[in-house]
C-alpha cells in the first residue's frame, strides 16, 4: 500500500499513487485528505486552523519575521553541528487540535483564495479579528515576489502541490515515474513536549534538488512551496528520542541552508542562533502537514 489507510480510494489518493509511485503518502497527508472531504471547512469552520501555532512552518520561509520568541520555545532552528548522532536538543512543537483540511481538487479549485473579503465572508471570519490578520498574512506572502535566487508557489490542493513541485524540480509532468519521491516529519497531532531530545540517527536525503512546501495559516490547507536555484543545501531524516527512561520517539525533516546571505535580515533565526545572513549555516525542522519533494540524485529530468 501507497498511501495512509484513511485516504484509500480518494481521487487525491489515486493521484498521489499514479504520480508518486512508491512514494508512500504519509499518515498526516491522508488524514488531512480524508478531513476535507468527511468535515470540509467549507461546511465546518474550525478557525483553530488559523491559530497563532499555525504560523509556526511559516516561520522557516527565507523572508519570515515571525516571533523569534515562538522560535526560540520550540527549538525549530538549530546550528548544523547539532545534526549528529549523540547531540542533544530542546524541542517543543505545539499540538495540532484542528489542523486545516486538504480540499480535494475539485473543490479548491472553487474556494475563495485570492481575495480576502470573500475568504473572511465564506468562512465566517470577523474582518478586525487575528485570524483575518493571519489569513491577509498568508495571502500577502503568495502574493509577494520571490527572494533573489528562489523560486515558489502558493497551491490549494495536494495535486495542484504536487505539480508545482514537479515544475520546480525541473521533471517532465507526462514522465516522472521514479525520478520525485516525497518525504514528510512523523510529528503526531499531540506535539512534541518541552524537553531535550538526543538525537539517534541522521540520514541525508539522496538528493541533488528539494523542494520544500509549508502549510500556511489559512481556513483550509495553503502551501507555500518553495527551492533556490544556486543555493547549496541539504535535507536530512532526523530520529530523536526525549531524554529519560519513557521519552517519546519522533523522526522528522531538517534542511540546513549553508548561504543565507539573501534571507531577511530580521529573519528570527539569525536571533536565536547569534547569526547573520550570510553567516553559520541555519538548520531547520518542518512541521506537522508539511511536505518535502525531491528528485532523485541519480536521474535527470
Amino acid at each position: 500500500m501507497v498511501h495512509g489507510h484513511s485516504a484509500v480510494n480518494t481521487p487525491t489518493a489515486l493521484f498521489w499513487e499514479q504520480t508518486l509511485p512508491g512514494s508512500r503518502m504519509p499518515d498526516a497527508i491522508a488524514d488531512l485528505v480524508r478531513k476535507g472531504i468527511d468535515h470540509s471547512p467549507l461546511v465546518e469552520h474550525h478557525t483553530a486552523a488559523i491559530s497563532p501555532r499555525s504560523s509556526l512552518s511559516a516561520c522557516a520561509l527565507f523572508d519570515s519575521t515571525c516571533s523569534s520568541q515562538m522560535v526560540a520555545e520550540t527549538g525549530i532552528f538549530f546550528p548544523m553541528a547539532q545534526l549528529r548522532p549523540g547531540s542533544t536538543m530542546t524541542l517543543s512543537f505545539p499540538a495540532e487540535a484542528e489542523p486545516a483540511a486538504i480540499l480535494p481538487h475539485d473543490v479548491a479549485e472553487k474556494a475563495p483564495f485570492s481575495n480576502l473579503d470573500d475568504v473572511l465572508s465564506t468562512f465566517n471570519i470577523p474582518s478586525g479579528s487575528d485570524e483575518a490578520a493571519r489569513v491577509r498574512d498568508t495571502l500577502t506572502s503568495c502574493e509577494a515576489p520571490p527572494l533573489a535566487g528562489v523560486v515558489k508557489s502558493c497551491s490549494t490542493s495536494l495535486e495542484s502541490t504536487v505539480q508545482a513541485a514537479t515544475q520546480m524540480l525541473g521533471i517532465s509532468t507526462t514522465n516522472n515515474h521514479g525520478v520525485m519521491a516525497a518525504a514528510a516529519p512523523e510529528i503526531p497531532r499531540t506535539g512534541l513536549p518541552r524537553q531535550p531530545y538526543v538525537v539517534q540517527a541522521v540520514t541525508q536525503l539522496a538528493s541533488d534538488r528539494y523542494v520544500s512546501c509549508h502549510v500556511m495559516p489559512f481556513p483550509y490547507a495553503v502551501y507555500l512551496c518553495h527551492t533556490t536555484e544556486k543555493e547549496p543545501y541539504g535535507g536530512f531524516k532526523v530520529w530523536l528520542r526525549g531524554v529519560g527512561d519513557e521519552g517519546p520517539e519522533v523522526s522528522l525533516l531538517a534542511f540546513c541552508h549553508m548561504d543565507t546571505s539573501r534571507w531577511n535580515p530580521a529573519h528570527p533565526a539569525f536571533e536565536v542562533l547569534h547569526t547573520r545572513p550570510g553567516g553559520s549555516p541555519v538548520c531547520h525542522f518542518t512541521t506537522y502537514g508539511s511536505l518535502a519533494f525531491v528528485r532523485k540524485a541519480s536521474t535527470r529530468a
